[in-house]
């Protein structure tokens, strides 16, 4: 029996890959032939007014299958792994309770990870105060520094952050230097969880992020993106860090034009999948791999209903 609450059912479908690969669309798909709901995943897409850059599910899809933890916070709010765990488990009782399927999709690897494994989040409170200070030494300093602090405190914790992202570079120099090296607790798995990932060519792949970009450049990123700014949301904000927005400042701030910012995009894309693959490895065995240029999503609503069964 799953460990959340006593419902009926213990199976929680996952859908893990890089960005752009195509999960929204399958979870549509296998949610509609299987009475699923959705919840994601991807820390992207808590934050409410970020929805192009974050191709987060349109309100049509949204309205074919029901979907949680989306528009769940405004972007000055910050949505930590511990809040994300307690959020999720209480929609994944809320679907079994229903007598529905909960398909867990997203690509923010630690989260996933995090919810199929079990773990226990690090029992330390944000210290704004120390906070505070780490992010101002990032600022004279480069967080280039940070990590090389943290790396001498907690090397395993330098290499499973990423490093290119400033909150979670902080967060875990904070946990380091309150509580020494932190090893996430881990308990037995509380559902039973399949894993399906979507996968393709490397090349393909950098192909279809690119023409998702532009799409969202033709959708009104730009324009999105002012809105935050003239709301007050500040270049400083956890959310406006997030691929397809931090790149922007220069552009805002008259250091350079458009071109240069999607470039940059393009670059910074392709480093993300890598670190999205680093994540949600091939090679692991929990994960049944599909690619997704090649593979009917009749073959994979197949494997999902067999392992139903």
């Amino acid at each position: 029996m799953c460990g959340f609450t006593p419902v009926p059912s213990d199976k929680v479908l996952v859908i893990v890959g890089p960005t752009a690969v195509g999960k929204t669309t399958l979870s549509l798909y296998l949610a509609e032939h299987l009475r699923g709901e959705v919840v994601s995943a991807d820390s992207r897409l808590f934050y409410r007014g970020m929805d192009i850059g974050t191709a987060k599910p349109t309100p049509e899809e949204r309205a074919r299958v029901p979907h949680h933890l989306i528009d769940i916070a405004d972007p000055d709010e910050t949505v930590g792994l511990a809040r994300f765990l307690r959020l999720a488990h209480g929609a994944i009782a809320d679907i079994h309770a229903r007598g529905r399927l909960p398909i867990v999709v997203g690509g923010t690897g630690q989260y996933i990870r995090a919810l199929v494994e079990g773990w226990t989040p690090p029992p330390v409170p944000p210290d704004l105060a120390l906070r505070a200070e780490l992010e101002e030494q990032a600022r004279r300093e480069g967080l280039e520094a940070l990590r090389a602090r943290l790396a001498a405190l907690d090397p395993e914790a330098a290499a499973r952050v990423d490093p290119r992202n400033p909150r979670r570079v902080v967060r875990a120099l904070e946990i380091a230097l309150r509580a020494g090296p932190f090893r996430p607790a881990r308990t037995s798995p509380p559902c039973d969880f399949f894993q399906v990932g979507l996968t393709m060519d490397r090349s393909a792949l950098y192909a279809r992020a690119d023409a998702r970009l532009e799409e969202m450049v033709r959708a009104g990123l730009v324009e999105e993106i002012r809105g935050l700014l003239e709301a007050g949301y500040g270049w400083d904000l956890p959310a406006m860090s997030a691929l397809n927005y931090r790149q922007f400042r220069p552009y805002f701030e008259g250091q350079a034009v458009l071109e240069e910012v999607l470039t940059q995009i393009r670059r910074d894309t392709r480093r993300f999948i890598r670190h999205q693959y680093n994540w949600f490895r091939l090679s692991d065995p929990r994960i049944r791999w599909f690619d997704a240029t090649r593979t009917p999503p009749e073959e994979i609503l197949a494997a999902v209903r067999a392992w139903l069964s």
